[in-house]
């Protein structure tokens, strides 16, 4: 028999049967558009949380100044102009400056001057010095008010700015009203709140302080951490040029926490979602493949007669095996078609509605209706070899 005449009647024996034929290609359409949309879905997820992870973590240096002793005579390692230096580094897009201590992580601070009964009792909250750029170092945004500038630093005003979490801690929503706050016996105007932090998160639960105030009340003196962020590349030779930058000839001195190399990581995480969400397609394409397979074997049950005439007229065994194999592959390509159609819809969808960026493997589109193919030609191998092991005259013989 020609191959073109077993291509004709394998989709004729597929289109006599169409509503058995669409149920058992379903099966394939759902098991590649299970494994195009997860895998689809896993590679632009993982895309965009391994670009935010790059983006924040691959341009944040931190430089750590040890504490200089207390009494002692030596000059502080950093200073507060310090981050001015920094800023002049290529590719530094902000640099800011903190100042802590250990008594003033936990101090009592209250959003009312004489306890009331009804008003909210005193929360403890770290207090730091901080430079006026702080809101970029830690790439935050002002939800109300304003962060204090050079201006106050240099009146020493008493003036505070709170972090987001502090401000609801103490129930201070809003500064157009200028609220105050007292700790320690003294009491500062808030004019600023300050949410959205990304880096130094601690920050949002704490009073920052102009650097001139804090250190006339309460002696914070020292710079003790510089937070720089770069530009996307530049980090490792920013952490190399920093340390000289704020205290050239002691630069051995200062700690610097710099972010390793992403790129083992990145694809690490990448393979592990992927090597996920491929196992979970794979399953689906097995149940596929033995709905394939169950219903091409009980296709070659009912066409027992038809296969023992075609036989008695000359087909071979072959070419009995061949027609079956054709049909069940024939199933699997339309279904690996379609369901490759829809898994690139959905990804392509569930991107446009999360604003992502879709990432699609070009081979996987591809390659999806050829796996629906050979889920097909496989799932029909026993049913096809049954069919061609049949002797005519048992065929024949066989109720119809």
């Amino acid at each position: 028999m020609d191959p073109r005449d077993l291509w004709t009647e394998a989709l004729a024996g597929v289109m006599a049967r169409p509503v058995r034929s669409a149920l058992t290609t379903l099966g394939t359409v759902l098991g590649i558009t299970t494994l195009v949309i997860t895998i689809g879905v896993a590679s632009t997820a993982g895309n965009q949380i391994v670009g935010r992870f790059d983006a924040l973590t691959a341009t944040s240096v931190t430089v750590t100044v040890p504490s200089v002793a207390a009494g002692s005579d030596d000059e502080p390692l950093v200073d507060w102009s310090g981050t001015d230096a920094v800023r002049r580094l290529a590719g530094v897009d902000s640099a800011a400056a903190l100042a802590d201590s250990p008594l003033t992580n936990s101090v009592q601070v209250r959003s009312n001057d004489v306890k009331a009964p009804g008003d909210i009792s005193a929360q403890t909250l770290a207090v730091v010095a901080a430079s006026a750029d702080l809101p970029a170092g830690v790439r935050g945004a002002m939800t109300s008010g304003r962060f204090y500038d050079a201006g106050d630093i240099a009146r020493h005003a008493q003036v505070a700015v709170l972090g987001d979490q502090a401000a609801r801690l103490l129930g201070i929503k809003r500064v157009e009203d200028s609220p105050a706050i007292f700790f320690q016996g003294q009491s500062y105007t808030v004019i600023g709140i300050l949410g959205g932090i990304r880096r130094e998160q601690r920050l949002s639960t704490a009073v920052m302080l102009p650097p001139t105030t804090a250190a006339d009340r309460l002696g914070l003196e020292d710079v003790t951490q510089v937070l720089i962020n770069t530009a996307l590349g530049a980090a490792r030779q920013v952490a190399r040029q920093a340390p000289i930058a704020l205290a050239p000839g002691q630069q051995n001195s200062l700690a610097v926490a710099a972010p390793a190399d992403l790129s083992k990581a990145r694809n690490g995480v990448q393979n592990d979602v992927n090597g996920l969400f491929l196992v979970l397609g794979l399953v689906s394409l097995v149940v596929g493949a033995i709905g394939i397979a169950n219903v091409t074997l009980v296709t070659v049950m009912e066409r027992v007669g038809e296969i023992g005439l075609r036989r008695a007229l000359g087909a071979s065994r072959r070419q009995v095996a061949g027609q079956f194999l054709l049909e069940s592959t024939t199933i699997g390509l339309l279904g690996g078609i379609v369901g490759a159609a829809l898994g690139i819809a959905v990804v392509v969808c569930v991107a446009v509605f999360k604003e992502w960026t879709p990432v699609l493997d070009l081979n996987l589109a591809l390659g999806a209706p050829l796996a629906g193919a050979l889920v097909g030609l496989l799932a029909g191998l026993y049913p096809s070899l049954r069919a061609a092991r049949m002797e005519p005259v048992d065929a024949l013989r066989a109720p119809s």
